[in-house]
């Protein structure tokens, strides 16, 4: 049998350069079967329901009154609300029926809730972390009989 002529035979540099490919298919396959595990898995430990995941981020709403000795709204009242956890302190202007609203309160963390008006304080008031609850309605109440 006669050799093939030069421009019938395969170029070795193309030869060459084809080999890698080869195996690079078969590695992008491997690849593709591990991301697919992969998603497998993360699905499969993610929470079953939206509504679990919610939950399990759910923040705390504290809420309320500050009323005087007779039992009306003190307008203008200021509320404080403690972390206990981080010692941050945040506070809300009672609005013209006295009443006060606080979100977004991190369900981590102990807190101490009190109000002022006047010179005058309220008990204090505290929210325990181990509260399941996610809305607390409190009322404040601050001694105006002069």
């Amino acid at each position: 049998m006669l050799p093939a002529p030069a421009s019938a035979r395969p170029c070795p540099r193309i030869i060459a350069s084809m080999a890698p490919h080869s195996h690079s298919a078969a590695r992008l396959a491997r690849l593709l079967a591990l991301l697919c595990c992969l998603a497998a898995l993360a699905s499969s430990l993610a929470p079953s329901s939206p509504r679990l995941l919610a939950q399990s981020q759910a923040q705390r709403v504290v809420q309320g009154k500050v009323v005087g000795s007779s039992g009306a709204g003190i307008k203008g009242a200021t509320v404080f609300l403690k972390d206990g956890r981080t010692l941050a302190v945040k506070s809300y202007i009672a609005a013209d029926d006295g009443s006060f609203r606080f979100g977004q309160v991190p369900p981590s963390s102990d807190c101490q809730l009190w109000a002022e008006f006047a010179g005058k304080k309220s008990a204090v008031k505290n929210i325990s972390s181990f509260d399941s609850r996610t809305e607390f309605n409190i009322t404040l109440k601050i001694d105006t009989a002069k």
